[in-house]
């Protein structure tokens, strides 16, 4: 019988990544093909197909999304509690398959259902295939943030994949003359569901090699009481579908949900920092305030799912150096691609940097990334001064605020993420994952506000003023994003006492 791998082998690793983070890498690159097809299709989809106006479809993209990254929560406190890291994963990934075939079947009829299954299922699978990347590294280890902007090119090289080919699909753009009309959107949500069974038989397949990580925290009590535990969790998170359904139905209800959560998962955490020494707390008041900043970063960057999507739609030509492109694949995808590019390049310079002792800490590196959001937005901006009569104005230009962009992304996302687990003890993980996941949330639902707002504004515009609205708001964005960028830069020497030998 195989001896199995312990932490100690795990964490021991010679060389840059452990071969455990490939596992999980792939893994997660299918679920991200699933959710960024998904995500790209939805604000294109509600207007095309649901007869949504552009501002009803942004509030509503932002209200789908904030329910996706708010359920990240709910689904690491039960990792934590019950399931443990594995079981969750896998609840969550069976779920998101069945939402992606209930999509596929019939997306008019069934939209809401299969978004619905979609939401829940991330929440269980998300935040914790991220908590495992964590663990596979000693607490200390300064290879961490590399194997997270590692395992982050998975994330995205699934996100533009899916974010293209769903997208182009669907619109028609892709495979024209192959997939009738009448079945383009169909097989677009199609494809996620085939990719996510991929993601979760990769995962099966490879999770002894992670040894004791993700196990059940509660394997030490009685078996027929932790199989009740986990079956009572199984139903519950069925039962609770159909509320789901109705409250991403009603954006309304979506809000006074926002209203709630937040207070009330600081309150938890509150709760349990009590079972913490005053060491520990500062470290978790640090990744808190990370959360509220990212909140802040994710409201501009998500306009890339809402506003962004229609003035892809309306407002960009379809070629780059002659080649013709989707206007809103693109949008959906060219971030990833160039995560995809400078990713690992990325990492490698903080390593690089490491070993010099010149590599900027976490709290630089966020203020850093405003820095760069703020440039991308800028970009977006003067694209109408190149525009022509029609309204239309460059892809190209547009692509390289994506650019732009990007590296704020790899400067606050996977960073974020290690700096997660580095500032919040063992035994919440998974809860503090949930909850950087929930700052996404806000910062979803915040997108789809700003989002509305600039619909609202260009509503009944011909389609250069429309540009100019929509072109003027992102100048306001890039704005706000230089000040919080800054601010974050001047309050770095508080952040880093609270975070205390954590780089």
């Amino acid at each position: 019988m195989e001896k199995e791998i312990t932490l100690e082998q795990i964490q021991n690793f010679k060389g840059k990544y452990p071969k455990q983070l490939w596992y999980l890498f792939f893994s997660e690159m299918w679920e991200r093909f699933c959710f960024y097809g998904m995500r790209g299709m939805l604000v294109i989809f509600m207007v095309g197909h649901l007869g949504m106006n552009e501002e009803v479809a942004n509030l509503q993209y932002g209200a789908t999304q904030a329910w996706v990254y708010a359920f990240t929560f709910i689904g690491g406190l039960f990792a934590d509690k019950i399931l443990g890291l594995r079981k969750s994963l896998f609840w969550g990934g069976l779920l998101m398959i069945i939402g992606s075939i209930i999509l596929a079947i019939d997306p008019v009829k069934f939209f809401f259902i299969g978004i619905g299954f979609t939401i829940v299922g991330t929440g269980f699978f998300k935040p914790n295939i991220s908590s495992m990347v964590g663990q596979l590294y000693k607490e200390g280890d300064n290879r961490t943030d590399a194997g997270f902007s590692f395992f982050y090119m998975g994330v995205n090289l699934g996100a533009l994949i899916g974010g293209y080919i769903c997208i182009a699909v669907a619109e028609g753009s892709l495979w024209q003359t192959l997939v009738p009309e009448n079945l383009r959107w169909n097989i677009g949500f199609g494809f996620a569901a085939l990719v996510m069974i991929i993601s979760l038989l990769t995962f099966t397949q490879t999770q002894k090699s992670l040894g004791p990580i993700g196990l059940s925290p509660i394997r030490h009590i009685e078996t027929s009481k932790r199989k009740a535990f986990e079956l009572a969790t199984f139903i519950g998170s069925l039962l609770i579908l159909p509320i789901i359904i109705l409250m991403v139905e009603n954006t309304e209800y979506t809000k006074w949900f926002m209203i709630f959560i937040g207070p009330a998962s600081l309150i938890y955490l509150f709760f349990e920092m009590r079972n913490f020494n005053f060491s520990e707390n500062k470290k978790l008041i640090a990744a808190i305030i990370f959360m509220l900043f990212s909140t802040v970063f994710w409201a501009f960057f998500e306009q890339s799912g809402g506003s962004l999507s229609l003035f892809a739609a309306n407002n960009l030509n379809n070629t780059i150096a002659g080649i013709t492109l989707s206007p809103n694949g693109v949008n959906n995808s060219a971030n990833s691609f160039f995560v995809i590019g400078f990713a690992a390049l990325v990492g490698l310079a903080w390593l690089w940097m490491s070993k010099r002792k010149i590599e900027p800490n976490t709290v630089i590196k966020f203020g850093l990334a405003f820095l760069f959001l703020a440039g991308g937005f800028w970009v977006f901006y003067y694209s109408k001064f190149i525009a022509g009569v029609d309204g239309k104005t460059s892809l190209g230009l547009f692509t390289f605020g994506w650019f732009i962009i990007t590296f704020g992304e790899l400067c606050l996302s996977p960073i974020g993420m290690s700096a997660m687990t580095k500032l919040s003890p063992q035994k919440t993980q998974a809860v503090i994952m949930g909850m950087w996941f929930l700052a996404s949330a806000y910062g979803q639902y915040f997108a789809g506000i700003l989002g509305a707002n600039i619909a609202n504004a260009s509503e009944s515009a011909s389609n250069i003023d429309k540009l100019n609205i929509y072109a003027d708001g992102y100048q306001q964005l890039a704005i706000y994003a230089l000040i919080a960028g800054v601010i974050l830069i001047v309050i770095s020497p508080f952040i880093k006492k609270l975070m205390q030998e954590v780089k």
